[in-house]
This record gives structure tokens, C-alpha cells and sequence, in this order.
């Protein structure tokens, strides 16, 4: 399927958007209107952009269906000030019906349930029950249209950040298996960041790493090796040197199939995928070695 802006309705684009760019994180928005009034409401147009200055943006989008613009976006214009909660999976129910389109001057923490905490140094409240909430000044709001489906790009400088001493690991850090954070996905669709769905991919070499193009031809041709598995492999500052291991399973494939190239190569890369998907890239390096034994 080939998708063209403008030659399908806006709400079909929009549909595939954000079925295709996802998981987006959530901000859950805090404002208040020029009376004091509170306003919560989430937007998963939403990412951090630089740590000095520490930005975050979010666009409160107008509704594709009546090109109107919401509460938050209304009340910012005039205050020039936001908190960012952050939504973790004990909350999501909750955030979900903070989404509901009530009247102006509806209190939405009231509405869904959450508890409202004065900021130290803006005056739209905090959520108590997010586990970070992020105090922010309005530095610019920037329309991307007018049409409905426009984004209005909320450009927030950081001010105060709280963060719940429960979400901390040892070092200080937050755990993601703590913070059990929620992301948006498209549709009625969400996506839980805990458990088994986080994984570590690790950082590219300061040194750089050696690329898929420098492997040898029979690992980059590999019938059973990944684009993950190769990535892996090409993240190593060099291919090491082959070492004499008393591994039972290459001596094992390297004398089954001694008669039959093909199957000793395969079996050395199942081998071998099996051994970096446990994290033993350096024994993987090392079954992939002896296929030119």
C-alpha cells in the first residue's frame, strides 16, 4: 500500500500515522485557565528534545473532525505554563477517562480520580499519583496548520522535576520494571514498557564498531543469521582472533557433517545465533570462526 497526503482523508493518514509511529510516550497535562481552574488531559504527541535546556514537546493537535483546539492548548496561550506527568500502567484507566472532551471549567482530577498537588514553582498542580511530574515553563507554542488534524508544537523548558524515590534503582537511576510506563500505540492500542517487553541493546562502541560490511562472507550471507544477529557482531571493535575451545558442540558439527559443507555451516550458525541470543557473542564469534577451520 502506497499512502499519499492529501489523496486520502485526513483521518485515514492520521489513523496510519499513529499506527505507524509507536509506541509514543504519554504527557498527561496539567494547565489552568486564567480563573484558576484546573484542566488534566493526556497527548502522545509528546518527546523530550535536549537536556540543556531541558526541553520537552507536545502537540495538543486540533481534532481532525471539527478543526476545534482543546482546553490545554487554550489554557496555555494564557498562562505560558504546563506540569508533564508521566503515565505508568497503574494509572492508565484513570488517564484514559481524563481524555473524555468535558465542558470548560470541569475539573478532569476530579472527574478521573487523581490527586491534585501544588507545583513549587508553576501554578498548574501536580498529579500525585504520576510517578515523575515535570514542572515546565511555555517557551513557544508553534502551529504546524490550521486545518483540522494541525499540530500546535508546546515547546516546555523544564523547571522542577519530581521523582518518585520508589521508581530508583540502586544507582540512582530509573528502573524501567518500576516505572512500569505506558506508551500509545494506534487506535484503542497501548503498550506496556515492564517485564518481558524491555529489553538492552548495547551502546555502539566509543571505538567504533567493525560493520556488517567487514564480516566475513559466509556470516553476512548467512541463511540463518538476523539483521539483529549482524548487528551485534558489527558492533565488535575487531574480529577476534580463532581460539583452540574445548567446545563439545563445535567439535561435534565440525565431525558430523565433515562430509557435507553445507549442513556444517548452517549447524555452526544455528549454533551460533542460539549463542547470541543468550548474550555469549564472544563463543558466537567463535563457532562463526571455525566454519574456516
Amino acid at each position: 500500500m502506497i499512502v499519499i497526503p492529501g489523496e486520502v482523508k485526513t483521518a485515514r493518514l492520521h489513523s496510519l500515522l499513529l499506527g505507524a509511529v509507536a509506541p509514543r510516550p504519554i504527557c498527561f497535562a496539567s494547565t489552568i485557565d486564567a480563573d484558576g481552574t484546573p484542566n488534566l488531559s493526556p497527548f502522545s504527541f509528546f518527546n523530550v528534545f535536549g537536556a540543556k535546556p531541558p526541553i520537552l514537546i507536545f502537540s495538543p493537535a486540533r481534532r481532525v473532525r471539527d478543526n476545534t483546539i482543546k482546553h490545554t492548548l487554550e489554557n496555555i496561550m494564557v498562562t505560558e505554563e504546563v506540569v508533564i506527568n508521566v503515565v505508568n500502567y497503574s494509572m492508565v484507566q484513570q488517564t484514559n477517562l481524563a481524555s473524555c472532551e468535558y465542558p470548560r471549567g470541569v475539573n478532569e482530577f476530579e472527574k478521573a480520580g487523581f490527586t491534585a498537588i501544588p507545583s513549587q514553582i508553576v501554578r498548574p498542580f501536580r498529579v500525585k499519583e504520576s510517578p515523575v511530574q515535570l514542572e515546565c515553563r511555555v517557551l513557544s507554542v508553534t502551529p504546524t496548520g490550521t486545518e483540522g488534524g494541525a499540530g500546535n508544537l508546546v515547546i516546555c523548558e523544564v523547571l522542577c522535576m519530581h521523582v518518585d524515590d520508589s521508581v530508583l534503582n540502586a544507582e540512582g537511576n530509573i528502573d524501567p520494571h518500576k516505572i512500569d510506563l505506558v506508551a500509545r500505540m494506534g487506535g484503542d492500542h497501548y503498550c506496556r514498557a515492564s517485564g518481558n517487553a524491555v529489553f538492552d541493546v548495547a551502546k555502539p562502541n566509543t571505538a567504533l564498531g567493525i560493520g556488517i560490511d567487514a564480516l566475513p562472507e559466509h556470516v553476512r550471507n548467512s541463511k540463518v543469521l538476523t539483521g539483529n544477529d549482524l548487528g551485534i557482531l558489527g558492533n565488535s571493535t575487531a574480529i577476534p582472533a580463532q581460539e583452540q575451545l574445548n567446545d563439545k558442540r563445535i567439535n561435534s558439527l565440525n565431525d558430523m557433517y565433515k562430509n557435507d559443507e553445507a549442513a556444517r555451516v548452517e549447524g555452526l550458525h544455528r549454533y551460533a545465533k542460539g549463542l547470541l541470543d543468550a548474550g555469549d557473542a564472544a563463543r558466537a564469534w567463535q563457532a562463526l570462526l571455525s566454519v574456516n577451520k
